[in-house]
């Protein structure tokens, strides 16, 4: 039997909290947080609406995640995000000691990679999934804004 649970269907439901985002006129960033296939965070950005420029949809991951699991610490869980984690999310990515990140659209102005903003050693990265859905949603964000 064929595993549908595959780093695009993840990804497909955190561009569904991108998509909602958007409608709420947030900068289209959407996250979610797996365990054994199974989704114990969803989230997107919310700095808008609590006027916390923390409140980036990986920051609303991590807390939920934690929240589930009970513990500090998101061994064994993946993040999936449509957009490369800045260097503040990076550094919280990097202290939950997750096990994998799954991005979609690189930042190439304030990504991680670009700041050179370590992740744990043990963290496993992939870039590049569901690439273009990812950057059409934030090229399409600002041009409504500009």
């Amino acid at each position: 039997m064929e595993n549908i649970f595959t780093d695009e269907y993840f990804m497909k439901k955190a561009l569904l909290e991108a998509e909602i985002a958007f409608e709420k006129g947030e900068i289209p960033v959407g996250a979610v947080i797996v365990v054994d296939n199974k989704i114990i965070a969803r989230t997107h950005n919310l700095t808008e609406l609590l006027h916390d420029v923390t409140a980036h949809a990986e920051m609303q991951a991590i807390t939920s995640a934690a929240n589930y699991l009970g513990a500090k610490y998101l061994k064994d869980c993946t993040l999936y995000v449509t957009l490369e984690p800045c260097q503040m999310c990076a550094g919280a990515l990097y202290w939950s000691q997750i096990s994998k990140i799954v991005y979609g659209a690189s930042d190439e102005n304030r990504g991680f990679v670009k700041m050179r903003t370590q992740l744990h050693p043990k963290t496993k990265i992939i870039s590049g999934v569901l690439e273009k859905e990812c950057s059409l949603l934030m090229r399409a964000f600002f041009r409504l804004k500009r």
